[in-house]
């Protein structure tokens, strides 16, 4: 039977009123919620037998904050009319405004719209562990319903901007040491101690506070003006492309300057513009491609069931085995790390330490949990240990002969239904299994590096691959804290097949003339964390050599080659790896420029002789832009039409997850939507003519731009804005800021 949606009121002899929102599971404010709220605020506020109000959520939750699937309806429409009137008429006229006293009865979570509505209440009660925050900024707006005002009003000016700035959460335990929770109970007194304060403060006993209007936290102008000062500095630093944050800056300001009021005011008109914004519209975009990549048809539909992964093998200790198995270790599950000799094994032991050590002085994992996850692991040199694991994931070399005499033998050892995954990032997995006669238990999971950290899973089937082995590992990377991706089989698969271009590219600027630190700036100022160069220092250029020949049969004739790189593996230039390649890498420094490089980058250009009359060409930010990423889009429209991905939206969150694409960019499609399709296909096209053919079109971009179709179709996906601190997307880009 359906949960019932809506909003009810009961009163108890004691004259309170308690209103209670549902809307499973966690309470989101829809319009139907937050039309009822208005009514039965109103209907409190009337009656003559209430004398005080209660607010809380039902199923143990206050409020996951407000509707997302209403921005989503603003986008494809364009209606800010959507936008339901919440700050003046419902948070400021009947919550804070009542002359009935009214108490907030919080639990388990209070975030967004739904600690907005406990801030606007006279007190806040809670029960222990519940989470408040504001993360509004991670969807491209600000809060809405005066959360601007009301908490640095409530914590401090500038634990409150940080708050909102950094979309941190906190429990109801800081919240009662910073003044945003009056009182904590446990879970099972929280309406008792709530209606007795609701009616102290109806009785004189409790003071009648209005958030709105304190001033007791603000401190001085000067001071405040210092403290938004610093603000801005953290804006600048953490969102040098995203409008958000500086106006969030100036909205609270603008009430601290001209009051409370004023600011709430300020805040509704600027939120309605942010709502509408190019970062708005894509980050929404991403936080419902992410969800959308969880149904996949024939898979997720047909009623089957994912199996228990509890015990799983890792072949191969070095930087991406360690890195899978530390990840398998922090989610509870036991790990057999196999290697082929005890001095490799060592290593790799010792690198999932390193890595469980390493999340413990960042304080993202307790000593007790590392000590609980590292006995979870089991080193051997045979296969003595696969007699009775659930999945088997090989992450050795790319070398086709090594992965096939490794399957064969899995194959034999392991029980008939053990999943038979490689983290290969390049190969045919038809060829990595021709050798086994399980080929409908073979699939690749491919890990991004560090694999502990990156939060990609490209879950790769074959067209042999059975609809169980898919399922179960979705279930296992969702288990360990991943984002799975399921697609296609070919060369380099969705999220490397596409980007290949990008350093290549990069590599014809370069022997065109360009500077590569300039390249390189470019790139991180549009908003990648690295440069194509300092991306490929910190990967190890060896690694680009390894797989160049298996690139070049597949792709051969849209590619550039360049020399470059093995120019520089020659000079003893390996990356990060060696603490040389185009930069310098120094323990407990930034990597610095290596300005002698550029007696290899000229040697790389006399040898293609590729620059116009011999000179540099001459090329602005955007043309360095365009030639670096329009390519990848237009391998991107390739891998769609290949059907290697199952949607488009696919491909943004890969994009966003594996190759840290700025997400306010909407994922790398989506971005290219908003510049145009046409406008790609055109530029390219030019581009093809003066260069040649790494630039060419591919049909798929072809057809879209004449027809004037977008690459990226709608999503028609549901969703409550539930916990934000579930969302993989934000996570990642919070976690690459620190």
């Amino acid at each position: 039977m359906a949960k019932k949606i809506g909003v009810t009121m009961e009163v108890g002899n004691d004259g309170v009123a308690v209103i209670t929102i549902s809307n499973p599971p966690v309470n989101s404010l829809a319009s139907q919620i937050i039309s009822g709220l208005k009514e039965k605020f109103q209907d409190a506020n009337q009656r003559s037998d209430v004398k005080a109000i209660v607010l809380t959520g039902n199923g143990g939750r206050f409020s996951g904050g407000f509707d997302i699937n209403v921005f989503q309806q603003v986008h494809k429409t364009g209606d800010i009319s959507l936008m339901p009137e919440v700050s003046v008429d419902l948070v400021c006229n009947l919550m804070e405004d009542s002359r009935k006293p009214l108490v907030a009865a919080v639990e388990g979570l209070a975030l967004g719209g739904g600690l907005e509505l406990a801030m606007a209440c006279h007190a806040r009660v809670a029960a222990p562990k519940a989470q408040l925050g504001l993360p509004e900024l991670t969807l491209g707006i600000i809060p809405g319903f005066g959360g601007t005002q009301r908490l640095p009003r409530l914590v401090g000016l500038e634990k409150g901007a940080n708050m909102i700035l950094l979309s941190k959460s906190i429990s109801s335990e800081e919240g009662r040491k910073l003044g945003l929770i009056d009182e904590l109970v446990p879970p099972g007194d929280l309406l008792t101690t709530s209606r007795k304060w609701a009616l102290d403060i109806a009785c004189g006993r409790k003071p009648f506070l209005r958030s709105l209007h304190r001033t007791d936290k603000i401190s001085s102008l000067s001071e405040a003006r210092a403290t938004l000062m610093k603000a801005r500095q953290l804006a600048k630093r953490i969102a040098p492309n995203m409008p958000q944050h500086h106006a969030c800056i100036e909205v609270i300001e603008d009430g601290i300057i001209h009051g409370g009021y004023s600011g709430v005011l300020k805040e509704a008109e600027v939120f309605k513009q942010l709502v509408l914004s190019d970062t708005a519209k894509a980050l929404v975009h991403v936080f419902f491609a992410q969800r959308a990549t969880s149904k996949v048809p024939k898979v997720t539909d047909v009623g089957l069931k994912p199996r228990p992964m509890k015990k799983v093998a890792v072949i191969g200790g070095g930087l991406m085995g360690s890195g899978i198995a530390t990840a398998l270790l922090l989610s509870n599950i036991r790990v057999v790390l196999k290697e082929i000799n005890s001095e490799y094994l060592l290593k790799g032991i010792k690198s999932v330490e390193a890595n469980l050590k390493g999340l413990v002085s960042r304080g993202k994992l307790t000593q007790d949990k590392a000590s609980k996850a590292f006995s979870l692991l089991k080193g051997v040199l045979d296969y003595s240990e696969f007699k009775d694991v659930d999945m088997v994931i090989e992450a050795v070399i790319e070398n086709i002969q090594l992965k096939q005499k490794i399957f064969k033998e899995i194959e034999e050892v392991c029980p008939p239904n053990c999943i038979l995954a490689s983290n290969t990032s390049t190969i045919d997995l038809n060829v990595i299994g021709e050798k086994t006669n399980s080929k409908d238990r073979i699939v690749g999971a491919h890990f991004f590096s560090p694999a502990h950290l990156m939060t990609l899973l490209e879950i790769v089937r074959t067209e042999n691959t059975s609809a169980q082995v898919i399922l179960d590992l979705m279930a296992l990377g969702k288990a360990i804290k991943k984002v799975p991706v399921v697609v296609g089989n070919c060369i380099g698969f969705a999220v490397n097949r596409t980007f290949f271009p990008y350093s290549q590219a990069a590599h014809m600027l370069v022997n065109l003339g360009v500077d590569l630190f300039r390249v390189d700036s470019v790139i991180t100022s549009f908003g990648l964390p690295l440069g194509p160069f300092q991306l490929g220092d910190l990967a190890g250029h060896g690694i680009g050599i390894a797989v160049k020949d298996i690139y070049a049969k597949a792709y051969g004739d849209r590619m550039f080659s360049s020399p470059l790189t093995e120019l520089l593996l020659k000079s003893g230039r390996n990356g990060k790896i060696n603490g040389r390649g185009y930069y310098i890498y120094e323990k407990g420094s930034k990597p610095k420029p290596d300005l002698s490089v550029l007696s290899v980058v000229e040697e790389s250009r006399k040898l293609t002789n590729i620059m116009p009359g011999g000179k540099p060409i001459s090329v602005s930010d955007k043309e360095i832009v365009e030639m670096i990423l329009f390519p990848v889009v237009n391998e991107a429209c390739r891998v769609l039409d290949e059907g290697v991905v199952i949607r488009a939206s696919d491909l943004d969150v890969a994009s966003v997850l594996g190759m840290s694409f700025p997400s306010y960019r909407g994922g790398l499609l989506f971005w290219a939507d908003t510049v145009g399709p046409k406008y790609i296909y055109e530029r390219l096209k030019r581009l093809s003519e003066t260069y040649g053919g790494f630039f060419k079109p591919s049909r798929y971009l072809e057809e879209r731009a004449t027809k004037g179709m977008l690459l990226v179709k709608s999503l028609n996906f549901s969703f409550q804005f539930v916990m934000w601190q579930e969302n993989t997307v934000f996570n990642q880009i919070y976690r690459q800021i620190y």
